[in-house]
């Protein structure tokens, strides 16, 4: 997932890979979840508002020059999720940050928006002292069309002893989209590490699943069904990344499948955004007027992937949100907004 990144599962999955301890809920709470999400509104013709993309924007440029390196990550993720292109320099000024967390997501980005302005740093960047960011930049240059370093992914997907390199590892072979990065991701998938590999296995099966790849597709379907909800958060999120439709049906489950994780329904209406769908629409309603700045932040990214512009004036509120991941949440999903049809 990921850092799968900050925007991709709020505090339950972190830089390089690296999950927390799974955490299953007591039982017994005697709440009955319903048997189907509630039908979203229809849809508003509603003009996309100039004023709160620009507030937006702002937001992101506040988050690049924060103190906090967490928060610089944080907004290039941002950028990079939303595909906003004017930020191009600030991503390559990035690139030179003094901080190993802000430089893998910078490359990462500079890789996904394919800057080519950015080759020539990226090469004075290949023995970064952080292993890490050498995956980054192997991923950015082989984006670039230049693919002299891409081998040293299988050295650190095979024998790298850091389990966070090695999820990282599975994350870009995924990313990239290359059938020759099955045979290492089989590898990676049965990695035993403990307990750090378990988040080895969940990047190589995502990746695996983004490459077309059944086992990939299994362990995904087995991670939604998990007892743990970081698991099927993960599970969910994974499973719409390749934007296949045809899992539409299994994801669609996530929406009713729980009241004691408001989570999990949060990442199934994402990613049913993800998949084309706003059946997630009233549960993302419900988590931006929830008092946990997690499921704010949540809510706001599955505003973002479903993309329907009637949902600014509830992004308008969280982007003033107190807490600063609800606000670069908010501000993603704005700039992810489509105008109406």
């Amino acid at each position: 997932m990921r850092l799968t990144t900050f925007l991709c599962v709020i505090g339950l999955v972190c830089f390089g890979g690296a999950c927390q301890p799974n955490q299953a809920k007591p039982q017994g709470r005697g709440i009955k979840p319903p048997t189907e999400a509630p039908l979203p509104p229809p849809r508003q013709p509603v003009a996309l508002d100039p004023q709160l993309i620009a507030a937006a924007d702002a937001e992101i440029a506040q988050a690049l020059r924060s103190p906090d390196p967490l928060i610089r990550s944080h907004g290039l993720e941002a950028i990079r999720d939303a595909g906003a292109t004017r930020y191009n320099p600030d991503i390559v000024q990035a690139l030179s940050d003094s901080d190993s967390r802000v430089r893998f997501a910078a490359a990462l980005a500079v890789g996904e928006l394919k800057l080519s302005e950015a080759h020539a740093k990226l090469l004075s960047m290949a023995e970064d002292p952080s292993i890490n960011v050498r995956v980054a930049v192997r991923f950015a240059l082989h984006r670039l069309g230049d693919t002299r370093l891409s081998h040293d992914l299988e050295t650190y997907a095979a024998w790298t002893a850091d389990a966070r390199v090695r999820g990282n590892t599975a994350m870009v072979l995924g990313m990239l989209g290359e059938p020759s990065g099955v045979k290492l991701l089989k590898v990676l998938r049965t990695d035993a590490e403990v307990p750090d590999g378990v988040a080895v296995r969940q990047e190589a099966s995502e990746a695996l699943w983004r490459l077309g790849d059944e086992d990939g597709l299994k362990d995904l379907v087995a991670m939604t069904l998990s007892k743990y909800p970081d698991d099927r958060i993960i599970g969910y999120l994974g499973l719409a990344m390749p934007r296949d439709t045809t899992i539409r049906q299994h994801v669609r489950a996530g929406l009713v499948s729980e009241k004691d994780w408001p989570e999990v329904p949060l990442a199934a209406a994402r990613a049913m955004g993800m998949l084309g769908s706003d059946e997630g629409y009233v549960i993302a309603q419900e988590g931006a007027a929830s008092s946990d700045a997690r499921q704010r932040a949540l809510a706001a990214l599955a505003f973002g992937a479903i993309g329907r512009s009637d949902s600014q004036e509830i992004l308008r509120k969280l982007l003033a949100d107190p807490d600063d991941k609800v606000r670069i949440s908010a501000a993603t999903a704005i700039l992810q907004l489509k105008p109406p049809q």
